[in-house]
């Protein structure tokens, strides 16, 4: 039997304190092979984080069945740090994309940050991805981390975008050797990036705002505005991780709902890998604290409509142009790059 009211009914709504959520999915069954460094990148991960987020962030973290030490080790953190709200340990592991669909569909903030447990943050992320979205209230997807090979990775709206309010040309790398320490991260045989993308990044214009940013970005952390969760896909992924899983259900609805798909023009993040170097040490160090004082205007960031479907059949067009070597030449000749990009 209810005996009384309950108060919450009175109090219905829901107040946020902050505007700008993290969500890292954890798996690290072991410490053995592959995953014997994994806990000592993962705490590099997740203090380089705690120490360059402000104020009016909180961080979730989604534990999918790691080993036992894995998870004292999430327990301890989330019980210093008031930004660090929220933890889910799972008994299976549910994958990747799963574990982001089922912590960003419990929460409110606006910017959702997705990253994999083996990103390194530097100093100024946060303020620099939400520059970005300043910049480009359009855009849905933005990274830290630029890419020279994005520019054509679903970025049908980016296309469209460069021809009513933009402005596409090529600008000089800032940081070579950040490129060269992803390239290497990956663990590849063959490099992915060649001496020409080392030098150039092809970068988007707004021209009414005079902002400017990397075409395109890659998933392994970027931060999206929440209605790519919410509109994107109701299903949930049978796959635990691969690419195209991640292409799926984070890449394909940003570019479906009309957003721009951005990266930071500087570098501000490295992906580890799964084991740990000298370098990621030194650049641990050299952390500053970030100001909570936040800048003003940046918390409140606005999100207008994105582009048209008529603006993204136009881009998706120009999108299979570029992919065509002959086209792509020729266009990006008139870009100012004579090389082969």
């Amino acid at each position: 039997m209810r005996i009384g009211s309950n108060p919450e009914k009175i109090n219905k709504d829901i107040d946020i304190n902050a505007y700008h959520r993290v969500i890292i999915p954890v798996y690290i069954p072991n410490f053995e092979g592959y995953f014997s460094e994994l806990l000592e990148v993962f705490k590099l991960c997740l203090d380089s984080l705690l120490k360059t987020v402000h104020n009016e962030t909180r961080i979730t973290i989604f534990n999918n069945n790691s080993h036992p030490l894995v998870k004292e080790y999430i327990d301890s953190k989330y019980l210093e740090s008031n930004i660090l709200d929220q933890v889910f340990h799972s008994k299976e592991n549910l994958g990747k994309v799963n574990a982001i669909l089922a912590s960003s569909q419990g929460n409110l903030e606006p910017l959702i940050t997705i990253t994999d447990a083996d990103v390194l943050f530097k100093s100024g992320w946060q303020k620099a991805v939400e520059d970005v979205y300043s910049g480009f209230p359009e855009a849905g997807m933005v990274s830290p981390v630029p890419s020279p090979l994005a520019y054509n990775n679903l970025t049908a709206n980016n296309w469209a975008y460069a021809l009513s309010k933009g402005k596409l040309f090529f600008e000089p790398v800032s940081d070579k050797l950040a490129l060269e320490r992803f390239d290497a991260s990956l663990g590849n045989d063959t490099k992915m990036y060649e001496p020409i993308h080392l030098n150039n990044f092809l970068i988007l214009k707004n021209k009414k705002r005079d902002t400017e940013a990397v075409m395109g970005c890659g998933h392994f952390v970027a931060t999206l505005r929440r209605e790519i969760f919410d509109k994107g896909t109701s299903e949930p992924a049978f796959i635990k991780v691969s690419n195209g899983v991640e292409t799926k259900f984070i890449d394909v609805p940003n570019e479906s709902l009309g957003f721009l798909r951005l990266a930071t023009k500087d570098n501000y993040a490295f992906h580890m890998g799964n084991n740990t170097e000298e370098w990621m040490f030194d650049e641990f160090k050299v952390l500053k604290e970030t100001d909570t004082n936040l800048p003003k205007g940046i918390s409140k960031i606005n999100l207008p409509k994105p582009n048209s479907s008529f603006q993204l059949f136009i881009g998706k067009i120009i999108s299979r142009l570029i992919s065509k070597n002959l086209f792509r030449k020729m266009y990006f000749k008139k870009l100012g790059m004579n090389s082969d990009y």
